[in-house]
């Protein structure tokens, strides 16, 4: 599965770690869909993630410290190396599935 880099100015200002710009935006699209998009080494706090799907995403030793995903899709995602503190993950994955992936890439898996 190949990574997608969007043409999308709402993906380039995460891109560009403009979280605060993004969340004032993101406010008039109905529904995100970030589905395998690539956000590596991104500082990501404080991003409003709410709805997002970032299912298959690749977030490989990016900063994502405080972010609720709890009513996100990351059923797919890659945390390898992330950094994870203060976050909320959805329900639907376990604990372990979060905990092997930021040690090891592994993709979680949602229930």
């Amino acid at each position: 599965m190949a990574l997608r880099f969007l043409d999308d100015p709402l993906y380039q200002l995460i891109r560009d770690e403009k979280i605060k710009e993004f969340n004032v935006q993101r406010a008039s699209a109905e529904s995100l869909d970030y589905h395998n998009c690539d956000f590596r080494g991104l500082d990501l706090r404080g991003l409003n993630a709410n709805g997002i799907n970032f299912s298959g995403c690749y977030f490989r030793a990016a900063d994502l410290r405080g972010i609720d995903f709890s009513l996100s899709n990351l059923d797919g995602a890659s945390l390898a190396a992330a950094q994870i503190s203060g976050c909320y993950f959805p329900k639907s994955i376990d604990a372990n599935e979060v905990f092997v992936s930021v040690e090891k890439g592994i993709r979680m898996r949602a229930r």
